[in-house]
């Protein structure tokens, strides 16, 4: 997850396509929208159901244009042959 927080900020859309699983992989990704600045992640949770599946609940922060914008995911990730994909995820009730 925080590999994927790191992509998101250096705008690393092909970083971001590999570690993504391949039945929910968009096709491709825009890039930032100019002024677009993240300001952190927290990590609120995680869970692993299995020694190949599991779940990572967090809020990442981020300022556009002077308004700041706040992202709560539950995201689901495979491991296949080693690596961790993120699969989906699902935006929890405040």
């Amino acid at each position: 997850m925080r590999s994927r927080y790191s992509a998101f900020v250096l705008d690393l859309g092909e970083y971001l396509l590999a570690t993504w699983h391949p039945d929910t992989r968009p096709a491709r990704l825009e890039p930032n929208e100019p002024g677009l600045k993240w300001l952190g992640l927290s990590i609120k949770r995680h869970t692993t159901q299995d020694a190949d599946h599991a779940m990572v609940e967090f809020v990442a922060r981020s300022r556009l244009h002077g308004h700041a914008n706040r992202l709560h995911e539950c995201s689901r990730f495979v491991r296949i042959d080693g690596r961790w994909l993120y699969l989906d995820g699902s935006f929890p009730d405040e």
